[in-house]
């Protein structure tokens, strides 16, 4: 069974608060948001706005990827985090 578009992005933003709320990530929670975001970026019905949201999701989950200290990435984004989070919620 296939995820929908709501999906998605509530699994998209579950990532990412756990990624706030408990201050570390794990490569595989990286590869999932790249999976999810992928998977999203080719839906036509997708706003602008969220496909450039989802663009700097990316480039986090790229980096985040292949840091050695992930922790320090995570709180380095704490301000973005925080604002994907809420702007996910304005879309979905």
């Amino acid at each position: 069974m296939s995820l929908n578009y709501q999906d998605q992005l509530h699994v998209l933003k579950d990532i990412l608060a756990d990624h706030q709320f408990d201050c570390c990530g794990s490569v595989a929670e990286y590869e999932q948001l790249e999976r999810l975001i992928k998977s999203l970026m080719v839906n036509a019905d997708i706003d602008q706005n969220v496909k450039n949201i989802l663009s700097d999701i990316y480039s986090y989950s790229q980096t985040g990827r292949n840091i050695k200290n992930v922790n320090d990435h995570v709180l380095a984004h704490q301000d973005q985090l925080t604002n994907w989070i809420d702007s996910i919620d304005q879309y979905s």
